[in-house]
């Protein structure tokens, strides 16, 4: 079997409701999601969800070769785009690539790929994340009511920007799943999306432990703070996660010697193979393993294979538009089915459509803030970003 060819497409997410983090809102609720597809000259082609950034180059060092080879392609990949290729969007396209070849290895033998990769059980837990700062409090309540009925019992919030707001909707959302769940103490995490300082991070967590238990708190300074993630390990009872937005090994290391992260996450974007090491890296010293993702279907076989696999975001219930996937969730897990390879099916033509009505978003959480990190006072997050920086400004102007 020999790679012949590669297409790459954009689909959106239609989450029908605003989205994002302390960083900014799509406040339409679409998220473009770029795809990558990878074909071959027996006839089977292979899915992966990633950017398309510097595609052509990638694709030189894979064309011609045997798709079977993953792991050897993927440092090959690694290789041809040495000055770029460990960092960024570019890591993202290999990623995405490197996913498809898992694909189309998993179909060649006939098995999914959580079998394949030696995977036992295709139940994978999973916790709600709705990516829910710009909700208000009635939608926040419905939002993990659907959840519940999913049997979710575990829940992230989006927060950072405000103390009492977020003990406020984090204690909602206890609420919520302790009723669905008869009593049961649920799971609460918070995700600060890197808008703190150390000791903003340190005082923000330490206040709400006053009056909640919190499972983690992830990214509450910068991703690469080594001394700082550990600094706030330190001052916390909550446990610190990070490295959806790490990419290569070297990137890892330093957080994980200076003691920085207590939960090691991937983002499914990053790929399999950069899961599956990194996992291994995590385990070496005895530290879980989370997978971060709005379709992290990949990652979510890959986790059925690994000794330290302790829970997979789940975001929207519903998958991007044009893609269908052979799973479901019940009882609070992904069920990864039976369909050989990833278990991925997409329509062109209902991609093509989709994309056509997307006007570009020019504010959203892809956007950090100027004030990020360097916030005196409380921000109450509006419908973007934009806004909640305006009112900080004027607060600011005001108390000079």
């Amino acid at each position: 079997m020999r790679i012949t060819g590669y297409r790459t497409l954009t689909t959106v997410q239609r989450w029908g409701r605003p989205v994002g983090d302390a960083n900014g809102v799509y406040v339409d609720g679409v998220v473009p999601v770029p795809v990558v597809v990878v074909e071959t000259d027996e006839g089977i082609t292979g899915v992966g969800l990633g950017p398309h950034v510097e595609a052509e180059v990638i694709f030189a060092a894979i064309d011609g070769q045997d798709p079977r080879a993953v792991t050897a392609l993927y440092d090959r990949m690694l290789r041809h785009t040495f000055k770029a290729g460990h960092a960024g969007v570019v890591f993202g396209t290999i990623g995405a690539f490197d996913t498809a070849l898992w694909d189309i290895k998993a179909q060649a033998a006939g098995e999914p790929l959580w079998r394949l990769l030696g995977g036992n059980d295709r139940m994978v837990h999973a916790y709600a994340s709705g990516l829910d700062i710009g909700l208000t409090d009635d939608e926040l309540v419905a939002t993990y009511q659907t959840y519940a009925e999913h049997g979710l019992r575990a829940a992230k919030l989006k927060g950072g920007l405000d103390i009492e707001r977020d003990r406020h909707r984090l204690s909602l959302v206890r609420e919520v799943l302790t009723e669905a769940a008869h009593g049961t103490r649920p799971g609460l995490m918070l995700d600060a999306n890197e808008s703190w300082s150390r000791k903003q991070a340190v005082r923000h967590v330490g206040e709400l432990e006053r009056t909640l238990d919190l499972t983690w708190i992830e990214e509450p300074v910068r991703r690469w703070d080594a001394d700082g993630l550990a600094a706030v390990s330190r001052g916390v009872r909550t446990a610190v996660a990070s490295g959806e937005n790490l990419t290569g090994l070297e990137q890892f290391r330093p957080l994980i010697a200076a003691g920085g992260v207590d939960i090691v996450q991937t983002a499914a974007v990053w790929g399999v193979t950069h899961f599956l090491r990194v996992a291994a890296l995590a385990h070496a010293y005895d530290l879980p393993v989370s997978p971060i993702g709005n379709t992290p279907v990949a990652l979510l076989h890959a986790a059925t294979s690994v000794p330290n696999h302790l829970v997979s975001e789940l975001q929207d219930l519903r998958p991007p538009i044009g893609v269908a996937m052979d799973l479901h969730v019940e009882d609070g897990a992904f069920v990864l089915g039976d369909t050989p390879g990833l278990g991925i099916r997409i329509d062109e033509t209902v991609m093509t459509a989709a994309r056509q009505r997307t006007a570009h978003a020019p504010d959203g959480p892809h956007i950090r803030p100027e004030q990020a990190g360097r916030r005196l006072l409380a921000v109450t997050p509006g419908p973007c970003r934009s806004t909640a920086e305006e009112t900080f400004d004027t607060m600011e102007r005001e108390d000079r």
